[in-house]
């Protein structure tokens, strides 16, 4: 964090992290560095925090969208994060979607911006597209060619990483190949599964 902000210090960050970083530690980190937050929260993990919720007078909104599904919010500003940091106060989403089959989702986040009506569905979109990024990315890493598995421990001392981010770096050239290579598009398209691609590269050489 510390290194993101030196680089940019003037760019306006919102930091998405899942629910190990809700601590009030690296709460107070992300302030000293003028960073917003959105962070997962867990019942089992943060139950003063839930009761507090519970105890309090929360705000509920709801809307449906172009797609028939129902999203309903329940929010409040100002709640403390636990009891040993109790004036540690942060803004805290409760989030359920039911979708147009009827299938649910649940999600829960504590928030440094202040959460409005107005706002808190695009909070919500915030909060949710961490876990869209990172799976998506790791799917692809795993199942389209690039064999990067989750126990990845290949060679001693640093090897392993080095492999990672090989990985990762032919995963960002092919990316921008996507977005400007026609020749790599059409390769693409005529082979329909860009793991096919790749083994066609490879049997060349």
């Amino acid at each position: 964090m510390n290194n993101i902000r030196r680089e940019h210090p003037h760019l306006k960050i919102t930091v998405v992290e899942d629910a190990l970083y809700a601590n009030a530690p690296h709460i107070n980190l992300l302030q000293e560095l003028n960073m917003e937050y959105i962070i997962s929260v867990k019942e089992n993990n943060h139950e003063y925090l839930f009761d507090a919720v519970k105890n309090a007078n929360c705000k509920e909104y709801q809307i449906a969208t172009k797609d028939l599904s129902i999203h309903k919010f329940k929010y409040i500003n100002g709640v403390p994060i636990n009891y040993e940091n109790f004036n540690k106060l942060v803004n805290f989403i409760e989030y359920w979607e039911t979708a147009k089959n009827g299938n649910k989702q649940y999600f829960c986040w504590i928030i440094s911006h202040p959460i409005t009506d107005e706002n808190v569905f695009k909070l919500m979109e915030g909060g949710r597209a961490r876990r869209s990024i990172e799976n998506e990315t790791f799917n692809t890493l795993k199942n389209s060619g690039y064999h990067f598995e989750r126990n990845f421990g290949h060679g001693y001392k640093n090897l392993s990483t080095i492999f990672a981010m090989l990985m990762m770096l032919a995963l960002f050239i092919d990316q921008i190949q996507s977005l400007c290579c026609n020749v790599f598009n059409s390769a693409k398209k005529k082979l329909k599964r860009i793991r096919y691609l790749w083994e066609r590269l490879g049997n060349v050489f």
